[in-house]
């Protein structure tokens, strides 16, 4: 593991074992240890239990399941999940997620977040979860009907 940066970035490479839905992942370190549970940065992915939820789930395992990943972790998030930018055969998977219309850009305040021209390209294209009406943000989902079941893991 390599830690760059003022901020502590952490660097790692490793294989991906098991996808909870569209922005979660449990990434296995190449070095060894246990697998850890990883959040993508910049993105916001519909709740399991929402509907859409378990397509982008299936997206996300589809582009990186069982596959070698290379991770910078940002931070932790408030669930204890690194914060982290995956990269999968030198993509990033973040943006390969929403241009696919799988998941949001991240918002904040009054910033479109990091991959708002691919969700902009991915609303033109009706792809994905943009395919039909206004998809309801996640946070405006949870605020409406509180936080999907936890799954297994």
């Amino acid at each position: 593991m390599i830690a760059t940066s003022a901020h502590s970035t952490l660097g790692y490479a490793g294989k991906v074992s098991h996808v909870s839905d569209g922005d979660t992942l449990w990434v296995a370190p190449d070095a060894g240890g246990p697998a850890r549970k990883l959040r993508l940065d910049g993105i916001d992915a519909p709740e399991i239990c929402q509907p859409h939820g378990e397509a982008s789930r299936q997206a996300l395992a589809r582009l990186a399941l069982n596959r070698r990943v290379e991770v910078r972790v940002r931070r932790q998030d408030d669930y204890g999940r690194e914060l982290a930018h995956v990269k999968v055969d030198r993509q990033d998977l973040g943006a390969l997620m929403v241009r696919e219309g799988q998941a949001w850009s991240y918002r904040w305040r009054n910033h479109p977040g990091p991959y708002a021209a691919e969700e902009a390209a991915a609303r033109q294209a009706h792809r994905g979860l943009f395919a039909a009406g206004r998809p309801e943000l996640p946070r405006d989902f949870r605020q409406r009907h509180g936080p999907c079941p936890a799954p297994g893991r």
